[in-house]
């Protein structure tokens, strides 16, 4: 299973028969907590000597590592490494794999990055599964995102006191919803959607990635142990500060759809806006999520907000799932408004 590997001396490994140099150790980690760990790069490419600070979460296309929290149970590393054919720079996420349900997951979450070839949904350059006694550890060699992920951004502009324009909003929010659709139109939902799983490409583009958390769009469930089964699925692998209704508490006998991802879109779309999920407080504070979440949102007041923006987030924070619109209504809506000339540099971040 897995491509050939072997590790060789003075620090390179080889991966389908191509050499990466070790660069640095970038992070390590176990089930990490949402908005932890970025890593970037400083001013261009990093060197063997060059310094790279951990922030919160990077891992893409062409540019940077990641440490959003794992969807699997396994302990992993992420190294940034070479590729001596090309030149790039790629990060190698090793996940530790103690037992045979640690290997599938890991085997299913780089099966889930090969379905898809889209410019927002983050590419598997390669995967292997390398044995380490009675261990295994499985590899994702992945882009390297030196730009890090929007949550990065907002954080930034926090600082220096200041919040994405609505144009760049708009723009961000249409190629999040694009690799969404992609995604649904496979059959799936992401179900981890949130500020530190979208990365952020050489021209401000979003990439999602952390695909650990997918499974199937549409879920039957029936009956009060299925019910509770998905529940505490839900639990494990959707951060709970973005994490729809519908899965704190699942009812014996109903469809769990993809609209969960319209959910989070909405937490996304308001920490873009407001610089926090609308959650991250009440979790932060130790108040109950749960309870947050079943009454509509307040959405606050800003000159920067048109009222179509507003009622975009609105609608995608409806608390019914039934009521939520799908990901091809919100495309359609987000392209009428979208600036005269997107993608031009007053759209890009």
């Amino acid at each position: 299973m897995g491509h050939a590997l072997c590790v060789c001396s003075r620090g390179t490994v080889i991966i389908d028969n191509k050499r990466y140099l070790f660069i640095q150790k970038l992070g390590e980690g176990f089930l990490l907590e949402p908005h932890l760990g970025k890593v970037s790069a400083k001013e261009g490419h990093p060197t063997p000597h060059q310094e790279i600070s951990l922030g919160p979460s990077h891992v893409g296309d062409d540019h940077g590592p990641s440490l959003t929290p794992l969807a699997h149970s396994g302990f992993s590393y992420v190294d940034l490494v070479e590729g001596l054919h090309d030149g790039h720079f790629y990060a190698l996420k090793r996940i530790l794999c103690h037992e045979q349900q640690d290997r599938e997951e890991a085997q299913r979450e780089a099966d889930m990055h090969r379905l898809f070839n889209h410019p927002n949904i983050l590419r598997l350059v390669a995967y292997c599964l390398r044995e380490r006694g009675a261990k295994h550890e499985a590899w994702l060699l992945l882009p390297f995102f030196k730009r890090g992920t929007l949550w990065n951004e907002i954080e930034r502009l926090k600082d220096k006191g200041n919040f994405l324009t609505e144009d760049q909003i708009l723009w961000l929010l249409l190629g999040i919803c694009r690799g969404l659709e992609a995604i649904h139109a496979k059959g799936y939902a992401h179900r981890d959607l949130k500020p530190t799983n979208i990365l952020l490409g050489d021209e401000g583009q979003p990439v999602l990635m952390d695909l650990g958390s997918m499974n199937q769009a549409c879920i039957h469930v029936e009956g009060s142990r299925q019910a509770l089964t998905l529940q505490d699925w839900a639990a494990q692998r959707c951060t709970i500060s973005y994490r729809a209704p519908e899965l704190f508490s699942v009812q014996s006998h109903c469809v769990i759809d993809e609209r969960t991802d319209v959910w989070s879109l909405g937490c996304v779309l308001y920490a873009m806006m407001f610089g926090e999920g609308p959650y991250d407080m009440v979790f932060q504070k130790g108040d109950s999520v749960a309870l947050a979440v079943q009454n509509q949102l307040s959405i606050p007041q800003s000159p920067r907000h048109s009222s179509a923006l507003r009622q975009l987030l609105n609608s995608m924070m409806t608390v019914d799932p039934h009521q939520r619109p799908h990901i091809p209504l919100l495309l359609s809506q987000l392209e009428a408004l979208q600036p005269p000339a997107p993608g031009q540099h007053t759209t890009q971040i």
